[in-house]
């Protein structure tokens, strides 16, 4: 994923390794978890009358997260293991999907270049950051950037024998769906990180198709 930076360009003109290191620091005071952390979550409930007069209730119970050192083992890496419940109501005999999953946001990607033999690039997604300094060169840093993670991955073969994966659960009536110690991972964040649930569900009738997304509370991850 490609992302676009703003040059930083005030008065960086030491060597590229004093630059880095001195960005360094400000990793290190965004807080990344070195111990576990339980953050009980609240879940939540909400119910939407859909034109042809059905009722749909969309309810997340049991959501948790425990944030625990991640295996990169620096301040550019979160580690999180993520777990819930989440079930769908519906009057009439409804049917469609439910999809649980998390979108994830890093607060700043840092990157930068100085010429063929210099390069600093962040790739928070999993490839974490990568340096090297042979000569001075500028830094940058931008926005970062949010992801979606869908929790299910189901594996169904088709028509004619291919696997497929869906990141949703069909229903009939209703539904539900659980996960537990699901992780989820960030490398490379020059920032703090946040994470925020939700529960996507499609409802089909006779006469009519709707979605109705259910968002749970944010919650930092370092």
């Amino acid at each position: 994923m490609n992302v676009s930076t703003i040059g930083l360009r005030r008065g960086l003109k030491t060597a590229a390794a004093g630059s880095a290191a001195a960005i360094a620091l400000g990793f290190f005071s965004a807080g990344a978890a070195n111990a576990d952390t339980f953050v009980p979550l609240p879940g939540g409930t909400i119910t939407k009358t859909l034109a042809d007069g059905t009722v749909v209730t969309v309810t997340m119970t049991g959501e948790s997260a425990n944030i625990s050192g991640s295996m990169g083992a620096t301040p550019l890496h979160r580690n999180v293991w993520v777990s819930g419940s989440a079930k769908v109501e519906t009057s009439g005999g409804a049917s469609g999907t439910i999809q649980p999953g998390y979108i994830v946001a890093c607060q700043l990607t840092l990157g930068g270049k100085g010429g063929a033999d210099t390069g600093m690039s962040s790739n928070w997604e999993g490839e974490g950051v990568k340096q090297t300094a042979k000569s001075a060169g500028n830094m940058s840093i931008g926005p970062g950037q949010a992801v979606d993670y869908k929790i299910l991955d189901l594996e169904k073969a088709d028509d004619f024998g291919a696997e497929q994966h869906r990141a949703a659960n069909p229903y009939k009536g209703n539904g539900s769906v659980t996960w537990a110690d699901s992780t989820l991972g960030v490398s490379g964040c020059a920032g703090y990180a946040q994470a925020r649930s939700y529960v996507k569900v499609t409802v089909s009738t006779a006469t009519v198709t709707s979605n109705v997304t259910l968002w749970g509370q944010p919650f930092s991850i370092g």
